[in-house]
């Protein structure tokens, strides 16, 4: 289901994201929208994509709903268009490991991720990120999908 966990250092980079706060069961029909926005947005500046669509989830306190930053690492910074902004990942220190599978089984995935980083004697901040690295825009089976899993450390 995971592969093995390891811990990482993520370097700085420039993001261009979109601010969302919605109620779980709409993420499949918000979700979607709101990367094509992202990505029109970006090109349209002519301004790079350095990595894959990310979810940076800020808390995950409330389990009615996510608040979220829906992103992607760019080569500079954009000009604020609508929704999108210019914001900028931080050097983070992160357990990380990579889940294969439908987005459905995203649960159980972090679940057992948490497992290793508590038994592995780390702590945690509140954020999580996502990274959508094989999607159904590039391979329309769900068994090969691939989304990347990071924790950020405390010190």
């Amino acid at each position: 289901m995971i592969e093995e966990p390891r811990i990482a250092e993520l370097d700085a980079t420039p993001t261009a994201y979109i601010r969302l706060t919605i109620p779980r069961n709409k993420m499949p029909e918000v979700f979607g929208p709101a990367v094509g926005e992202l990505i029109s947005t970006v090109t349209g500046q002519g301004v790079e994509m350095t990595g894959a669509v990310f979810a940076h989830h800020l808390s995950m306190d409330d389990p009615g709903s996510f608040d979220f930053e829906l992103g992607v690492p760019v080569s500079s910074r954009i000009s604020p268009t609508g929704r999108v902004e210019g914001g900028r990942r931080p050097v983070t220190r992160v357990a990380q490991t990579v889940y294969q599978g439908p987005y459905e089984g995203l649960p159980e995935a972090w679940g057992k991720f948490h497992e290793w980083v508590k038994s592995s004697g780390h702590e945690w901040t509140s954020d999580i990120w996502e990274c959508y690295v094989v999607t159904p825009d590039s391979d329309p089976d769900p068994a090969n999908w691939r989304t990347q899993l990071n924790r950020p450390l405390l010190a």
